[in-house]
């Protein structure tokens, strides 16, 4: 798993590339660590080289997205693979969490 974030003006890009699963999800937590905090975060996770999420891939999006709405932010997930996407309808997580 790969994890690049930007910041460009007001908003915060994260470009995943790779799969989440056990062997890497704890990396993936503190690599996201630091958009856990500020005022009103706009984040947008580009999910084009995301292979694939486990269950505590799930719950890591789910902590960010507790994160962002408590501080009155937005969270948006783009061009998630369909496979990937499967996941998250199934699990009600595109009921939760902005996929576009």
């Amino acid at each position: 798993m790969e994890v690049t974030i930007n910041q460009e003006a007001n908003k915060t890009l994260v470009v995943l590339n790779g799969r989440i699963d056990t062997t890497n999800a704890d990396k993936f937590q503190q690599d996201i660590a630091p958009l856990l905090q500020g005022e009103k975060p706009d984040i947008e996770i580009d999910c084009s080289g995301m292979e694939y999420t486990s269950s505590q891939g799930l719950r890591i999006f789910l902590m960010l997205q507790k994160s962002v709405m408590a501080r009155q932010g937005q969270l948006v997930l783009m061009h998630i693979k369909p496979q990937v996407k499967e996941v998250f309808d199934i699990t009600g997580f595109s009921n939760i969490i902005k996929i576009i």
